[in-house]
Order: structure tokens, then C-alpha cells, then sequence
């Protein structure tokens, strides 16, 4: 794909996420986009991406064809505190403080795993995803919805925190798109199909 910031010529409030991203443990497939009508949308990862930090080394892997509206939010590992210990507060983090080995840094907070987001997701204006979560291919988050649990493909969820609200499709058609994997077409095939694919009408891609 040829990089460009901006889908569309008069449009600086949206942009191609793989074209602005700069932190390597950030992974975005092409033609996923992002919208911000308040803020500079190529800041992304840094609004956007919160508590990310490199000594965990936790990554944010977005397939293609993905949609993000305005204000939507992945919060990492590092915003955690254990939940192990007698106490919530983060003594390792002030370690000069407390005389602590600063290797030990990671253990005020659990670890729970990276953020994956399948192809062709739309997540809603506002919503959280939180550490550990993977969202499936075609799946939809609701308008300021807080994942905090995996999403199956083309299940939409909603509300704080997110539960399931139905399937996008019956099983079979989800089966099936699942395999079809359209998202993985050259940008030819792609075009040649676009009416196909926007008709909801699975039998006129087989």
C-alpha cells in the first residue's frame, strides 16, 4: 500500500494509522483509519495509546480495515496495580524511595497481555479497550463502551463494561467470511468488489 496520511484530500481530521505511528510495539494494518474532530489525529499513540511504557514491552496489533472513531482508547498493562499484594499502592514504581531494586518495577502492576484487534472492526467514538483484550475480525465496540473481555468475530458489544449485544451474522455467513478473509485481497480484487461486499449479500463474493 502506498502511505499517505490522509484518505481524503480536504480531510485533516482523518488519517491512515499506519502512516503515524512511530512506536515499533504499535502494528497497524493498511487502510485502518482514525478520526479526531478534537484533537491532532496523527497524535494517536500519544493520546490515545495510554501507559505503554517500554520496559513492558506490550503491543498494540490493529488488523486492516479497521475503524476508530474519535476519542477511543487502549489502556495498558502499566496503568494496573497488582491486585496480588495487601495494598494497591505502587511501591516499586518510587523505588529510590523505598530502597527497592528498580528491575523489580514491573511487579506493581499485573500484566495481562497485549492489545489485538482483528480486520474490519469498528470501534465507537470514546470506547476503552483494556489490556489483554483481543477483538475479533468484524466486531463492533458501542460508543464509550470499556472492554474488558476477548470479543468473538462480528459480535457487537456494548455499555460499561461491554457485554455481548448479538451477532453481526448467523454462524454459517460468520464461518464464511472468516475464511473468505477479504481483507487480504490485492486493492484490485478489492475494487472489483466493493458493490459485493457493501450489498450484505455473501453469495455474490463465492
Amino acid at each position: 500500500m502506498l502511505q499517505k496520511i490522509y484518505p481524503r484530500s480536504k480531510d485533516k481530521e482523518t488519517v491512515y494509522l499506519k502512516s503515524v505511528i512511530t512506536n515499533p510495539n504499535i502494528i497497524v494494518g493498511d487502510y485502518t483509519m482514525y478520526n479526531d474532530f478534537v484533537k491532532e489525529p496523527k497524535d494517536f499513540e500519544k493520546n490515545n495509546v495510554l501507559y505503554q511504557y517500554p520496559i513492558n514491552q506490550d503491543k498494540l496489533i490493529i488488523g486492516k480495515f479497521c475503524s476508530i472513531a474519535c476519542g477511543a482508547k487502549f489502556i495498558f498493562n502499566s496503568a494496573n496495580h497488582t491486585l496480588s499484594s495487601l495494598s494497591t499502592y505502587p511501591f516499586p514504581i518510587f523505588f529510590e524511595k523505598w530502597g527497592l531494586d528498580v528491575k523489580d518495577i514491573t511487579k506493581a502492576w499485573d500484566n495481562k497481555g497485549d492489545i489485538v484487534v482483528g480486520n474490519d472492526v469498528w470501534i465507537g467514538y470514546e470506547a476503552v479497550i483494556l489490556a489483554g483484550v483481543t477483538i475479533g475480525d468484524g466486531a463492533i465496540i458501542g460508543a464509550r463502551a470499556v472492554v474488558t473481555k476477548d470479543v468473538p468475530p462480528y459480535t457487537i458489544v456494548g455499555g460499561v463494561p461491554a457485554k455481548q449485544i448479538r451477532k453481526r451474522f448467523n454462524e454459517e455467513t460468520i464461518d464464511t467470511l472468516l475464511k473468505l478473509k477479504w481483507w487480504d485481497w490485492s486493492k484490485e480484487r478489492i475494487s472489483k468488489n466493493i458493490a459485493a461486499i457493501q450489498s450484505g449479500n455473501l453469495g455474490y463474493l463465492l
